[in-house]
């Protein structure tokens, strides 16, 4: 009866803090809140403009088209804080949004976190949470959120993986009953392929574009394996030469060419998670395969070309988007029984 109470005065939140987006579920009533990890500020300050519209999805239409006076900030990059203060306004305004706290009770926070970060990444997580007004704050692996949200039997003595591809790390892992096996994150995913189609576009075109506009190319024709139809698309940027504006037409297939180093990174990303496994885990996965989550796995034919490079089934969640955040989710409605397979515990109340 007292948890329930508590529970209606102040739900527990479960948090994908992520490079591009931010997604916090509240115990009992799923996903509410899914946002840019973006904050505007006057250029020269600290403080982040208004409330609303300087903080999530407006803010992130600032990008790249501010005047001199502000500047459209991301507080997090490759998965990890880099901006502490502006990561914990953030956090503070997403959490308030979220869910409306009474009685002066601190909520509970589950934040799934790259498998990559390091013991002061870590604690920079914790002090921003507490700051930003969070109680008990506890990290879960993305990977293990991943395969929770994605429905994967992890318990079971057979192998389950899960690659999650975010904006700004991947990460891949293998579990088996309960435990991850093997696991790998590198520091490259959205973010990266974003970068190499900038790069790719100066360099062959001579044709400066945004990482927004990189962005959305990459969404609109970009794919891994040959299409039936290749797609166009024509691109606005600036001449690197004249410096004066200019169109372009780019195909489908120079998007793929652009993108051959990073996708080679995450192929390779999970070639060595596999390989550290023993061989009777290798032969669950001819069956059972690798579920891909993460915005990354929305790319045309990813599944394709990593089943046919790793010679296992592959296939995406069917909310690539929200798995994480369904995961920590999940976790968080039965903490006791997954309290000790969480990446560290800390009272901050």
């Amino acid at each position: 009866m007292l948890r329930s109470f508590r529970r209606w005065i102040c739900p527990d939140l479960a948090v994908d803090l992520g490079t591009a987006n931010t997604l916090i579920a509240v115990q009992g009533r799923g996903i509410v809140l899914n946002e840019p990890s973006v904050v505007v500020l006057a250029r020269g300050s600290r403080k982040v403009l208004g409330r609303g519209s300087a903080v999530g999805k407006l803010a992130r239409q600032m990008l790249g088209r501010t005047p001199d006076s502000i500047t459209a900030v991301r507080p997090l990059q490759d998965g990890v804080i880099t901006d502490f203060e502006l990561c914990e306004s953030m956090l503070r305004y997403f959490l308030r949004k979220a869910s409306q706290s009474r009685g002066g009770f601190r909520p509970r926070l589950v934040i799934a976190v790259p498998g990559s970060i390091t013991p002061v990444e870590k604690r920079a997580v914790f002090n921003s949470a507490e700051r930003a007004g969070a109680g008990e704050v506890y990290l879960i692996p993305e990977s293990f959120a991943a395969a929770i949200g994605a429905g994967l039997p992890i318990s079971e003595p057979l192998a389950s993986m899960v690659c999650d591809i975010g904006g700004g790390t991947t990460d891949a892992a293998v579990f088996s009953l309960g435990d991850a096996v093997a696991s790998r994150s590198i520091r490259i995913a959205g973010d990266e392929m974003d970068d190499a189609i900038v790069e790719y576009l100066k360099q062959n075109f001579a044709l400066k574009i945004g990482l927004p506009t990189a962005e959305q190319l990459k969404l609109e024709i970009g794919s891994v394996a040959p299409l039936d139809q290749e797609l166009t698309a024509e691109v606005r940027g600036r001449d690197t030469a004249s410096g004066v504006p200019r169109k372009a037409i780019i195909t489908s297939e120079e998007i793929r060419e652009a993108l051959r180093e990073p996708l080679g990174a995450i192929l390779n990303c999970l070639k060595q998670v596999i390989e550290q496994c023993d061989p009777e885990l290798v032969a669950d996965l001819v069956d059972n395969g690798v579920v891909l989550s993460g915005g990354g796995a929305l790319l045309r034919g990813l599944d394709q070309f990593l089943s046919e490079q790793l010679n296992v089934p592959v296939r995406v969640d069917s909310q690539p988007l929200t798995t994480v955040a369904r995961g920590a989710s999940i976790c968080l409605d039965h903490l006791v029984e997954w309290r000790d397979s969480l990446e560290g515990v800390h009272d901050a109340a």
